[in-house]
This record gives C-alpha cells, structure tokens and sequence, in this order.
C-alpha cells in the first residue's frame, strides 16, 4: 500500500518539471516595437501564443485516451515556455513564460549591421520575424552641408548625413562613410548619433561633390565655390630701383561685380581703388631697396574676398656725380648727378662742398659752385625721392688748383 502512494507522488514532481509547452494547434506570433533597429542598442519583441484548433490529446489523458482540447483563438495556459532564437545579436531571455497568452522579450544588437532572423517557438508552434539591422535598416541617406558655398579661394564647410529608415526614424550608431571629387574630407568613416546625424568637414578650392554612404544607400551635396573675382595682378615691371614708379594693374573677370579693391603695396602703403570694372590700376615709387610682395584684395557684390599677389625687386639708385675736368680757385665749376633714370621721382637734391660753405638744396640734378680757396675736396650730394627721406648719395674728390 506504502509503494502505491509513492509511485503517484514521484509521477506528479517528475511532471512538474518539463516545461509546459503551447499544444499542437497554436499559433505565435511576433510584434517588434519597430521594424528596424540601430547598432548596438535593443528592441521589444512582443510573442503572443494562442490556441487555434482542435489539439489531439495523449498521455496527458487520465484514461490515456484521445482526450481534445477546444482553443478557438484563446491565449495558452499561463506559464507556457516559449524560446527564442537570432541570427544577429542576441535574444533576453531566450526562453520566457506566457502571461495571459503573452511574453516580452528583447533583440540587443552589437556592432553587425544586417538581417536578423528571430525564431520563436513552443511544443510544435514556431513563427519567424526578420528585424534590418545596422546599415541594412538604412532607406534614406540626406545630405546637408554648412554653408552650401564658399568664396573664390575656397573654405571648409561642414557636412551633416542623416540616415533614417523606411518609418522616417532616426538609425543610431551606423557607420557612414564619406567621400568627395574635390578637397580632402574628414573624418571618411564615423558613426550616426542618436539623431541619425553623421558630420565630417570639407575643405576645398573647387565645387565639390560629397557623398555619404550607409550601407547600400548613398545621398550627396554639392558645395559650390564662387567664382573668382580678380583673374590676375600684375606690376608693370618685375624690377626697377627706388623713387622709380611701378603701375599695378588689376583685372576683374568679364562677370564680376567688384565693389571695392585695396592694394597693399607690401611696404606698408596702402591704396583704395573702390569700385573697378574690368581693370583698375595703382602706381607706387618705393623708397628702399629690397623684394616686395604685393596685394590686390576684392569685395564683390556677395561679400566675397579674394587676394591676388605679386613680388617686385627695388634696387638701389646708381646715382653718379660728375665734375668739370677741371676746377679753379673763383672759377664756377658745375657738377652733374647722373643714373638716375629717366622715370625717377626725385624731389630734391642736397649739395655739400667740403669747403666750408653751407649745404644747400636744388630741384635740378645740376648746379654751380665757386671754390675760394685751394686743395682737395670731397663734394657729395643726396638725392632724396617724392615721399622719401634720402634714396641715394654720390661722392667726388677733386683738386682745386
């Protein structure tokens, strides 16, 4: 009689541990919170387990008879176990128990992009679910830029890409790819925020295409630089020597609409030219030696600026002074600066004569003086040029007889 009550016992606990499982004739089906999921993040995945059906009976019969089980669309018994199964990240908990026909579980994605494939299933009721991942959820790729155009000497702008998929959502943490025909772009490769935006910087001197890439889906911009203004800068003459004038000449493009044009003329002396239509020109006599460089800079009607160079080399003036063959006591004598050039700006000449008379200046390159007394002399004059302090001297030594 013991062994008779056991034998139930030990049947009841051996049964209370298999797992209930949905009967034949169920059906599973799978509600994602959305179709598409971002790297590295999760979503819901609601499983609802309802009985369908006629489900033939078995062992489970007290008479181990055909016993039957009438579902007509109601939910499965409480505590049904359903698994859970993915091709791409991971399902939490794979395996979960049914609350009035109903379990929750999540898809936690990692850093692949693709289809993943979630299974669920219970006793002999299985349904699949396909979620895109990553790049493969991305169905748009916009593309902006800041700001659309540069000037004529080109600029950095920056690109924003927004990935979204087929719902219009944002996809986070997908990886685009950046590319462009003009310029260098940075970074090439980097991640979408939370908002879908993946940004890199452009820099170029010339209209550029730039596109971004997700996966399959691609968008593109195009940053547009200005046309130049000026087509060209340039001296008169590549060198010449101080106090001599070099003419500036600027050329706009034949569609420019020049507002102002300023040359600096590389040794601190500027000029505005305002206005200019096709060309504008500026003259400037420099008054030391050395290379300049120098630099016509445009504002045309957009606001655009644009910088055009040109060097020169200033030499010093070979200024001479020449006396008469021969120089004698109270006898006029006439000295002669020369090399100084037929375009020279010379305001002044300043004349010294050794001989204890004042210095004095004269406009002309020529002029008279009269020695009283005897002896060598050493006559020298300064030429100064227009605007200038002292550009050249000249010496000479003569013997008054």
């Amino acid at each position: 009689m013991l062994m008779l009550l056991v034998l139930p016992v030990a049947l009841l606990a051996a049964c209370d541990k298999v797992p209930l499982l949905a009967p034949t004739g169920s059906v599973i089906n799978l509600f994602p919170a959305t179709t598409t999921v971002s790297l590295n993040s999760e979503v819901t995945i609601i499983a609802t387990v309802i009985e369908n059906g006629v489900a033939a009976g078995g062992s489970g019969s007290p008479t181990g008879g055909a016993a039957t089980r009438t579902g007509n669309g109601t939910p499965v018994q409480n505590g049904t176990v359903v698994s859970f199964t993915t091709t791409i990240g991971r399902i939490e908990p794979v395996d979960a128990r049914t609350t009035n026909g109903q379990v929750n579980v999540r898809l936690i994605t990692a850093g692949t992009s693709g289809t993943a494939t979630i299974t669920a299933y219970s006793g002999g009721a299985s349904t699949q679910l396909q979620l895109k991942v990553g790049t493969a959820a991305a169905a748009t790729v916009n593309v902006t830029t800041s700001p659309q155009t540069v000037g004529a000497s080109g600029g950095t702008v920056l690109v924003t890409a927004n990935v979204i998929d087929d719902g219009g959502s944002p996809l986070a943490g997908v990886p685009v790819a950046f590319t462009t025909d003009k310029g260098t772009i940075t970074p090439t490769t980097t991640n979408t925020d939370s908002a879908g935006n993946a940004t890199a910087s452009l820099t170029t001197t010339a209209t550029a295409k730039v596109t971004a890439t997700a996966g399959t889906k691609t968008g593109s911009a195009t940053v547009t630089v200005n046309t130049r203004s000026l087509v060209s800068f340039a001296p008169s003459a590549a060198s010449a020597s101080v106090a001599t004038p070099i003419t500036y000449t600027v050329t706009a493009a034949d569609t420019a609409n020049i507002l102002s044009v300023r040359v600096d003329f590389g040794d601190g002396v500027t000029r505005d030219l305002g206005a200019i239509g096709k060309t504008g020109t500026a003259s400037h006599a420099y008054c030391s030696p050395g290379q300049y460089t120098a630099t016509a800079t445009s504002t045309d009607a957009t606001g655009d600026r644009q910088s055009l160079t040109a060097d020169v080399i200033i030499g010093a003036l070979p200024a001479t002074l020449s006396p008469p063959a021969t120089v004698t006591v109270d006898t006029p004598a006439t000295f002669t600066v020369g090399n100084l050039g037929t375009t020279t700006q010379v305001s002044r000449f300043n004349w010294n004569w050794d001989d204890g008379t004042p210095s004095f200046d004269t406009t002309a390159p020529q002029t008279t003086h009269t020695f009283t007394t005897r002896g060598l002399k050493t006559i020298r004059v300064d030429v100064f040029g227009v605007g200038c302090s002292k550009i050249a001297s000249a010496t000479v030594t003569v013997s008054v007889s």
